[in-house]
């Protein structure tokens, strides 16, 4: 008897399962350092212990999307290691920042299932808690993913798909405990600007971009003990349409994270993913260069040292962003977009 794992298949899964992940993992300053130079991301928060106590913390953070991406990690071998693609994100909410020495470990809930009309593959979504060694939860969220049958013959379930709100609810965003930005230095956060100097429908060209290599891609994936296929494995490339191992989404929202210092330096913490669209694929070569939207301020109840900035992100392949690509003349998206991510940020106010 085998005593290897194949991952499940999309008719493995049942309305309700429930997934205790594998594998907790205690982060260390080595996964900031490595995480800085896959990415290049320098918000000042996690960068500098002196930046974060001045703001109120005992010490740097881990960056918000590291610990998504190492909560998601997790979820893979159970969820998406047989997955054709992940197609979107919704409902995410941070919780207790992470610091070196915490440990994360993670469960996901199976809460929808539909089967595609090829009968080749379906939809599975999940809704996956990460929490920390005292079990504070440090993230939860939505995902759905395509995975493929095992067997194309294998009855469909009855299809049961999640009703998601199109963002998260305010009120359930949380601030970390002690954060305050009255001793927030803009000088050293890189940039002058604060919450107060953004408007409703204001647009921001990144400028900056970067070219993904195969190695970095790979690398930042294995940080995450990804385990999925589709970023790895070239015989199993050479299965799927495309012919080519995709670049994990996850390192394409690190990216243009990253990207958007140039213009949003000031949005030192990640409150929430409200949705977010993996468009189209990455591969090894593509240039990304990313713009911003923003959709919504918000002010803080009691709070005169910071504000609430829903923004919508959009990362492009292979051109720059000087015109805003979005949707073609026929209102479908534009080809060189690959992602499309509506999220929220907390930035420091004028005082």
């Amino acid at each position: 008897m085998s005593k290897t794992e194949t991952g499940n298949f999309f008719e493995d899964f049942r309305l309700g399962q429930k997934l205790r992940h594998a594998t907790p993992r205690t982060v260390t300053e080595g996964d900031r350092a490595l995480y800085t130079a896959l990415t290049g991301s320098r918000f000042a928060l996690q960068s500098a212990d002196s930046f974060a106590q001045n703001c109120g913390l005992h010490a740097a953070p881990l960056d918000d999307l590291l610990v998504f991406h190492i909560v998601f990690g997790k979820s893979v071998p159970d969820i998406s290691l047989n997955a054709v693609a992940n197609l979107g994100y919704a409902l995410c909410r941070f919780g207790v920042p992470v610091y070196p020495g915490d440990s994360l470990s993670a469960v996901s809930e199976v809460i929808g299932l539909r089967e595609n009309s090829n009968g080749k593959t379906g939809v599975v979504w999940v809704r996956t808690v990460g929490r920390r060694q005292d079990d504070a939860v440090v993230l939860d969220y939505v995902r759905w993913v395509m995975v493929n049958k095992r067997d194309p013959s294998a009855p469909a379930p009855e299809a049961v798909v999640p009703d998601l709100p199109g963002s998260v609810p305010a009120d359930s965003l949380r601030i970390p405990e002690g954060l305050q930005f009255c001793g927030y230095d803009p000088e050293l956060a890189g940039s002058p600007y604060l919450w107060d100097d953004y408007s409703d429908g204001e647009r921001i060209d990144h400028l900056d971009a970067m070219t993904l290599e195969e190695a970095e891609h790979q690398l930042a994936t294995r940080l995450y003990q990804n385990t999925a296929k589709v970023h790895f494995d070239q015989l199993a490339a050479n299965e799927n349409r495309f012919g080519r191992r995709i670049v994990y989404g996850g390192h394409v929202i690190s990216i243009a994270r990253a990207l958007s210092f140039n213009g949003l330096a000031g949005a030192v913490k990640i409150l929430g993913i409200n949705s977010g669209r993996h468009v189209s694929p990455t591969f090894a070569g593509h240039t990304i260069s990313a713009w911003s939207e923003v959709l919504e301020r918000h002010e803080v109840r009691g709070r005169r040292d910071l504000g609430v900035l829903r923004l919508r992100s959009l990362a492009v392949k292979d051109r720059r962003c000087n015109d805003f690509p979005d949707t073609d003349a026929e209102g479908k998206p534009d080809p060189s977009v690959v992602l499309d991510l509506d999220y929220t940020v907390l930035m420091p106010r004028h005082c």
